[in-house]
């Protein structure tokens, strides 16, 4: 994918999960990795969704080098670069704060695995990151630790994290985790919830 390409598209997945409410205000941020050019395209920071256009979006290295871009790029340019090297698997990054599952991120709780479905696209629960201040590599750091076998995890008081080999697999699995928290909250309003049974998961991972 070209560099220009890989722009066009951090552009309109933003613009789409802002629309989505994945994001508010500038909050959020969202990147691509190619690893054969070394070059990572991310949101810049503080910069509105509604008017964002492709001229906006920053191009740089793992090592913060800026190569592309009139603006600074996301204040989390540090936790993208750390999941990028440390999970070579990985080709895109979406950071949200969705009401929901940021919520349970406030809690300080995963989101357990209440629905089949959370364990192709997800990996099964939401595991849950331990806090880190913003802006910090310890961030990235924190959730590497904890997506093993995972798509997502929850970034203790602060977001979400999803991640794919692109921005349309990284977004859908973000969309998942914000749909099984809304879930998950609604149910524990009714009651106990029930998450599934450890041979039902391991049943639906051998498929």
């Amino acid at each position: 994918m070209t560099v220009q390409a890989m722009k066009e598209a951090v552009c309109a997945w933003s613009r789409q999960s802002y629309a989505e409410h994945l994001f508010a205000g500038t909050s959020g941020n969202l990147s691509v990795y190619d690893p054969e050019q070394d070059v990572m395209v991310i949101t810049p920071s503080s910069i509105p969704y509604e008017t964002m256009t492709e001229a906006d979006i920053m191009v740089l290295r793992l090592d913060g080098t800026v190569l592309e871009g009139p603006h600074k790029p996301s204040s989390e340019w540090r936790m993208h670069a750390a999941l990028y090297r440390e999970k070579p698997e990985v080709g895109a990054v979406v950071h949200t704060h969705s009401p929901y599952a940021t919520a349970f991120a406030v809690n300080n709780t995963g989101i357990p695995t209440i629905l089949i479905e959370m364990v192709p696209f997800l990996g099964g629960d939401v595991p849950l990151a331990p806090f880190a201040l913003p802006g910090t590599e310890a961030v990235g750091t924190g959730a590497v630790a904890v997506l093993k076998e995972r798509y997502g995890c929850l970034l203790a008081n602060h977001g979400v994290l999803a991640i794919g080999k692109d921005l349309e697999q990284a977004h859908l699995r973000a969309v998942y985790i914000e749909d099984a928290a809304r879930i998950c909250s609604i149910a524990m309003g009714h009651g106990p919830i029930v998450t599934m049974s450890e041979a039902d998961i391991a049943a639906m991972r051998g498929r």
